[in-house]
């Protein structure tokens, strides 16, 4: 009876124990992530595409925000599109498609973006009228920066500058409680140089380009720490990782030569780095 009874108790002592137990820790709820931007940010031109998106955006599955969320275990909402400006924060882009603006909320807690280089055409028209221009001299000469002069940075200053600001306002308050971020611009062309066969602009407009792509950046720059917002700059760490290299280094598909069906744009390589940068400078861990 004594062992019966010391089993009986045993029993009862286990069973309360798993009834008392207390249950597992639910983890923590991943983070709400909303991405912003243009085609760099939307990864335009890079397979496979995200079937979910408006197809005119081009946006891949492989651009920087879903390989971040990947990352970190964030809940992505990705409104990232091809050809966007800072106007399509605030109106729709395409009929149908939301102003970008719209994606955000007061659960919002990362925002990340790239924008800025759509507007007033600046980078497109750039890259367009050098390459133009370079095949009119066969490389030779500046034949851009004797047309253009310093026509293309005084609009980034003038125009693009107070367009970020306003955008980049618009988004802390659409947010508020979000980390903002948003990147550089990862380096087209090197220091000088250049790769006439893949990039038609002359030799002397290759330190013209880099020299507008660094305005656009620092004002890029300035109007995140004019808005409170983190900037993620890519200059440093994308600096060999131009147009001009060879395949497997290089993070931008040049014009002739290319893998992208969208030219002059980051490939797969180009956004898993500016997703990782992304990652370092907000310190943000799985």
């Amino acid at each position: 009876m004594r062992r019966l009874a010391a089993c009986v108790l045993t029993a009862l002592a286990v069973l309360t124990g798993l009834v008392v137990a207390p249950t597992a820790q639910a983890g923590p709820a991943p983070l709400r992530y909303v991405a912003l931007g243009d085609s760099y940010s939307a990864a335009s031109g890079v397979l496979p595409p995200d079937l979910t998106a408006p197809p005119q955006c081009l946006r891949s599955i492989r651009n920087y925000p879903h390989v971040l969320a990947a990352a970190i275990g964030a809940r992505l909402t990705d409104v990232t599109c091809g050809g966007a400006d800072t106007g399509d924060f605030f109106a729709a882009q395409y009929p149908g498609v939301a102003p970008q603006l719209a994606a955000l909320g007061r659960d919002t807690q990362l925002v990340t973006m790239t924008i800025g280089g759509n507007d007033s055409g600046v980078f497109i028209n750039s890259i367009l009228a050098c390459s133009t221009a370079g095949l009119s001299t066969l490389g030779t000469g500046s034949p851009c920066k004797d047309r253009y002069g310093s026509s293309f940075e005084d609009t980034v200053r003038t125009t693009t500058f107070p367009a970020l600001v306003e955008a980049l306002r618009a988004v802390r308050r659409a947010a508020p409680h979000a980390k903002v971020a948003i990147l550089g611009y990862p380096w087209i062309v090197p220091a000088s140089g250049g790769c006439f066969d893949r990039m038609t602009i002359a030799a002397g407009d290759i330190p013209y380009l880099r020299s507008l792509q660094a305005t656009l950046n620092d004002v890029v720059a300035r109007a995140a720490a004019r808005s409170g917002v983190t900037f993620v700059d890519l200059s440093r760490v994308s600096d060999g990782h131009d147009a001009c290299q060879r395949l497997g280094v290089r993070w931008v598909e040049p014009v002739l030569q290319g893998t992208n069906a969208v030219i002059v744009h980051p490939n797969a390589l180009g956004e898993a780095a500016m997703a990782a940068r992304a990652r370092e400078v907000l310190r943000l861990g799985r």
